[in-house]
């Protein structure tokens, strides 16, 4: 049996790409990530694929994810570990290990897409199983209140520090190049927050205004999933204490003014950015 076989689900969309991954890992008693959506077609195929199944590990809890776990599991007798697991689930905690034939999964508390996420890593192969944290293709949203921008890139360096050399995503094609893909990511993140932050030099925006600037070139139907990105970055921008909101409330932000710097002390040289190429976002590409 290979390492790792791939189930795709028949929910194909802007946001799901060809549709949502379903992982199969090892032999048998296997270990299946992310169930899907509750198909019944695509469940069989999951069954037929995995045989004995030893567990159901969740990314985490979005639909096109997790809502086929509780049916995956009456069929297959496999429990359902998840990071914040729901009744008659189990908890997998950060650090917390799985082991199926021949595998053996370290679970990695990875939050910033939603707070729950978890990312699979194996540590003899050098592979991860990211979920919606990195993707084959584009980049993954990060949507306010449920996504943060900063603990977003706080697991994306946590994750490349690990070194991994393979990553298998939630949506999209394998990618064999694991740190040329998270630095890419990182580096797309720096590059959308300059922009947001050049934005705003033109006056005061709400994210909807500011998106048409910042994602020049997209079409029009991406801008609502865009304006999304662009708040997260703004609420991060703001904790920072660059960016600061229109005291009268809502979500428009304007440039935090310089502070006025001391003239006892020496004035240090900022420290220089990689320069970083533009990306694609998740789906169709707008974050």
């Amino acid at each position: 049996m290979a390492y790792a076989s791939r189930v795709l689900a028949p929910n194909p969309g802007p946001f799901t790409l060809e549709g949502t991954n379903t992982w199969v890992v090892g032999g048998e008693p296997s270990l299946v990530i992310d169930p899907g959506p509750d198909d019944p077609g695509h469940l069989a195929e999951v069954v037929g694929t995995a045989g004995t199944i030893g567990a159901i590990l969740l990314t985490h809890r979005h639909p096109d994810h997790a809502s086929g776990a509780a049916s995956l599991s009456r069929l297959s007798g496999a429990p359902v570990l998840a990071f914040r697991p729901e009744t008659g689930e189990r908890e997998l905690p950060d650090a917390g290990t799985v082991q199926g034939a021949g595998i053996r999964l370290r679970a990695l508390h990875a939050p910033g897409h939603t707070e729950d996420h978890l990312v699979f890593h194996d540590e003899a192969f050098g592979s991860m199983f990211t979920g919606d944290v990195v993707l084959g293709r584009g980049t993954s949203i990060v949507d306010p209140p449920e996504g943060d921008m900063a603990t977003y890139v706080a697991t994306l360096e946590r994750l490349n520090a690990l070194a991994p050399r393979v990553l298998y995503p939630g949506h999209g094609p394998v990618v064999w190049e694991a740190r040329e893909k998270l630095d890419e990511y990182l580096e797309h993140r720096l590059l959308r927050e300059r922009q947001v932050l050049e934005a705003l030099r033109s006056g005061p925006g709400t994210p909807e205004e500011l998106v048409p600037s910042i994602y020049a070139g997209y079409p029009a139907e991406l801008y609502p999933a865009a304006a999304r990105s662009v708040l997260a970055h703004l609420v991060k921008l703001e904790r920072e204490g660059r960016v600061r909101r229109d005291p009268a409330g809502g979500t428009r932000f304007a440039a935090a003014q310089a502070r006025t710097r001391s003239r006892t002390r020496p004035r240090t040289p900022a420290r220089a950015h990689r320069s970083e190429p533009p990306s694609s976002a998740e789906g169709a590409g707008t974050t």
